[in-house]
């Protein structure tokens, strides 16, 4: 996760997404580096336009919950919705939005 991380604060940078680029960013986080992972990387998001799966990402889910039918009380769903917003996003969910990034 944390190369995905790094990728993403180099774009928000607009700086180019390289080897040494990430390497440099994981280092100053403390992360140990391991070369295959990031030559795995860096290779992936070249043919990745990130700022097509960032905004796919946070369109979808609010088409998913617009088609959703509303069928429970609006006190039910106010309640569920502020557990949600505790929990935040389930692992499953952030491993699907992450690995859009390589799709």
């Amino acid at each position: 996760m944390e190369y995905i991380y790094a990728s993403l604060l180099l774009h928000a940078a607009k700086k180019e997404i390289n080897e040494d680029a990430l390497k440099g960013i994981l280092t100053a986080a403390g992360v140990e580096v391991d070369e295959v992972r990031l030559k795995a990387v860096t290779a992936a998001l070249k043919e990745v336009n990130i700022d097509e799966v960032l905004k796919s990402a946070t369109t979808a889910p609010v088409a998913v919950a617009a088609a959703a039918p509303q069928q429970q009380a609006p006190q039910q769903e106010a309640k569920k919705e502020k557990e949600e917003e505790k929990k935040g996003p389930s692992e499953e969910e952030l491993a699907e939005g992450l690995s859009s990034l390589f799709g």
